[in-house]
């Protein structure tokens, strides 16, 4: 059966980031969109050739080849071709480079000890669920319904208890905590000793729900733990043993300051003066002042920078140190109070231009974001760094289609006058 070749994938991949599209929106448009579908290779041409229906299930299969990998070496093609073919420079003029973080959120909910023990339970339940639906012929699990409504009675409980106040609130979160950890301790000690019962065969997926019932036991247990800390034994639990996600388990809690808690992971981009992303990375745990070295080996061996831009929280004295070495201007305002030296640096004119020209970096960030980079649906870490890729190289070859029209535009525009000008001769 013909399947689809790379372009395609390709150039759905960049569809849907481009357009920030659902997979929904994009099986409607890779069916009913004549320019994508002529992009495609697929559409009717003047001989009547019938067209090609592609299914919402391969779109997906289809996408879920593409790796971070193969977008970093296909993003690295594409600002080269950018560099050489379109914003040329003169050989002797070096980059103005920008280097910002933001987060891109994790498809997550806002996570809680009590919520997150709920959905250890919910799921240790609907695999349960899916091994009896292989094998009906399994006892003991008649009241799986109820497992599920008392576990979740009790997480409701436990989060109005939280949430309104009133009296006796710690005796009466206590009390209904207590109850919570009895009943799922009841569910795990029950699914510890049905797990050597469980049939496995090769023709049935049994195999892999018991892998996943083992997961989902242990989260049980791990949870259970920490609410029982928290709140029985008034502990304060280190954020090193914090889960915020049992889907997502790559998902970090970060703040940078502002008011809202955003949860996701950080991802450090790198632009140029014509606005494109030149390098991008996720942050692994790192704060902003960690990773500026790690970009700049790579950055300072392709590139000639005449100027390079940060914010404070990229800040280190050795950082800048280093960097100036190789890089013709640094900005990196200091953190907190500058002594005289860096004072009267930061007051020089050419500093003062080139940090103002550093906020143009955040306008990349918002378009990013509205190209979708702002939380990511997909799931699974490994697919969430294939989206920031994919993301990234379709905000570049926006630029690159931007400025390719406009150099056309104005080709037009200068025949024009030649043209009127011959006339006028």
């Amino acid at each position: 059966r013909r399947g689809m070749d790379l372009w395609q994938i390709f150039v759905l991949a960049q569809y849907r980031l481009g357009l920030n599209l659902t997979y929904d929106q994009l099986d409607y448009m890779v069916n009913e969109d004549k320019t994508l579908r002529s992009l495609l290779g697929i559409q009717s041409n003047e001989f009547g050739m019938p067209q090609q229906e592609i299914k919402y299930q391969s779109l997906i299969d289809n996408l879920d080849l593409i790796t971070d990998e193969m977008m970093q070496k296909i993003n690295a093609v594409i600002v080269s071709f950018a560099n050489g073919e379109v914003f040329k420079k003169k050989a002797e003029e070096g980059y103005a480079l920008k280097t910002d973080s933001y987060v891109v959120e994790s498809n997550v909910h806002f996570p809680t000890d009590y919520n997150l023990l709920w959905d250890c339970g919910r799921k240790c339940i609907d695999m349960v669920k899916k091994i009896i639906e292989e094998y009906p012929q399994i006892q003991g699990w008649r009241k799986i319904k109820e497992w599920r409504k008392r576990i979740k009675n009790s997480s409701r409980q436990i989060g109005q208890i939280s949430g309104k106040g009133g009296p006796n609130k710690d005796v009466r979160l206590k009390e209904c905590v207590e109850i919570y950890i009895k009943t799922t301790t009841e569910l795990v000690d029950k699914l510890i000793d049905f797990l050597p019962s469980i049939p496995l065969n090769d023709k049935t997926l049994c195999w892999h729900y018991k892998l996943q019932l083992e997961k989902y036991i242990s989260l049980t247990i791990k949870h259970i733990e920490l609410i029982e800390r928290r709140v029985i034994k008034g502990e304060t639990i280190p954020h090193e043993e914090k889960m915020f996600s049992i889907f997502e388990q790559y998902t970090e809690w970060i703040n940078k300051g502002k008011p809202q808690i955003e949860l996701g992971k950080k991802v450090c981009i790198t632009s140029n003066d014509n606005g494109i992303i030149v390098d991008y990375r996720i942050m692994e745990q790192q704060s902003d002042s960690q990773i500026v070295l790690d970009i700049a080996v790579d950055m300072v061996s392709k590139y000639k920078i005449a100027s390079w831009s940060f914010d404070k929280g990229f800040y280190h004295k050795e950082n800048k140190s280093l960097l100036e070495q190789e890089v013709g201007k640094v900005i990196m305002p200091k953190k907190g109070k500058p002594n005289k030296n860096e004072k009267e640096e930061e007051s020089r004119p050419l500093f003062k231009k080139l940090r103002n020209k550093h906020s143009a970096i955040e306008s990349n960030i918002n378009e990013l974001e509205h190209r979708g980079l702002d939380r990511c649906p997909d799931k699974g870490y490994s697919h969430f760094k294939r989206y920031i890729g994919i993301g990234i190289c379709a905000y570049n070859l926006h630029k690159i289609g931007t400025k390719l029209r406009e150099i056309k535009i104005n080709e037009q525009i200068q025949r024009r006058k030649e043209q009127k000008l011959r006339l006028a001769a």
